[in-house]
């Protein structure tokens, strides 16, 4: 019986992509809040040099992994509740 340890580790499905003392971060970390967003990654661009040439203007950016999808900034809550709410077959779409 496989115990705790041997369990794989479930990685959120969502990223934030951040940089250190962002202003815009810390209020996209507000919105994740008010929007009562799922568990969700914080990656930091700053010392990742593939990550600063594909994110270095757009951060922060709210990235689902599965899909690939990513949300910019600027962002409210309800369009954080759309991008992390599958749409529905018989629901209009955010």
């Amino acid at each position: 019986m496989p115990g705790p340890d041997r369990t794989p580790a479930t990685h959120p499905r969502l990223t934030l992509l951040q940089r250190d003392d962002c202003h815009l971060c810390d209020l996209a970390l507000e919105v994740l809040a008010a929007a009562r967003a799922p568990e969700f990654e914080s990656v930091f661009i700053d010392d990742d040099a593939a990550l600063e040439a594909r994110y270095g203007i757009r951060v922060p950016v709210l990235r689902d992994e599965p899909s690939g999808r990513e949300l910019d900034w600027p962002f409210d809550a309800e369009a954080v509740r759309c991008f992390v709410t599958p749409p529905a077959a018989d629901a209009p779409s955010c």
